[in-house]
């Protein structure tokens, strides 16, 4: 996350510590200080962190996804900043809210991934590769592969939208979720291994053929054909055809399923 507010106020990391030091600010770069905003300038706020010199909040630093608020309404409040530089003009600390919010935000998706849990998100915007979606202020994807209804995808425009975390990496800011997961979790009493149940047709190719069941995607590979109709059944199907399986392996992680024609 890139500061633009550091390139315009003439700030440095380098000579941080003998600049704190010489002050006795007594903190660090990086860390979380309290304090109160007491003034609103015109491209920022002076904050009271207990310091000779007031820091400096720029607006650039505030918030990361509520964008419409009364800026007045911050004076005199009291709360956590991060201590992102040190400005060698003013001699004040950079405070940002924003990269302390990014922190957090990530702590909290951290801590839902690794419980697995299943969310309800609302969907704010649609793209040709998915969905985007929004968890504790940070976008997340839901790609076409991992959505159930894809036929439908257009009319998820600000609806809510089961999902569970497939990837998520803090360094790239990259956030990916599955609907397939979670409705796969959601079904997991009612889908099992050597289940014989019926699927319907969506895609055929040389290697196999994929069905859909309870809106999953299934995978019958042409080595699960029976072998005497290998030919004759791949060849023959086509889109919209029901077919009768048994589930041979759930997939949990990727939200698919496999499927064979073998000893039915």
């Amino acid at each position: 996350m890139k500061n633009k507010t550091s390139n315009q106020s003439g700030f440095t990391h380098k000579d941080f510590a003998s600049v704190l030091n010489k002050y006795n600010y007594n903190l660090n770069l990086g860390d979380i200080t309290a304090g109160t905003i007491f003034s609103k300038e015109k491209e920022g706020f002076l904050v009271d962190i207990g310091s000779k010199i007031a820091a400096y909040l720029p607006k650039d630093e505030m918030i990361i996804y509520q964008k419409n608020f009364d800026q007045q309404e911050m004076i005199n409040e009291t709360r956590e900043f991060f201590i992102l530089a040190y400005n060698k003009k003013s001699e004040q600390l950079i405070l940002s809210i924003k990269r302390l919010e990014y922190i957090r935000a990530w702590e909290r998706i951290k801590q839902m991934e690794k419980e697995d849990i299943k969310l309800k998100l609302i969907v704010h915007e649609i793209n040709k590769g998915g969905l985007l979606t929004l968890i504790e202020g940070i976008q997340g994807f839901i790609p076409n592969s991992h959505i159930v209804n894809i036929r439908n995808k257009n009319l998820l425009m600000n609806q809510n939208i089961e999902c569970q975390f497939l990837l998520i990496n803090e360094k790239s800011n990259k956030l990916i979720l599955s609907n397939k997961r979670a409705i796969l979790t959601k079904l997991s009493d009612t889908i099992y291994i050597g289940q014989i149940t019926k699927g319907i047709v969506s895609k055929i190719e040389s290697y196999g053929t994929f069905l859909i069941i309870y809106g999953i995607n299934a995978l019958l590979h042409i080595s699960e054909i029976k072998k005497k109709e290998k030919q004759d059944t791949h060849t023959q199907l086509k889109i919209g055809d029901q077919v009768e399986v048994k589930i041979i392996h759930i997939d949990k992680k990727q939200g698919r399923l496999s499927v064979s024609q073998k000893n039915l």
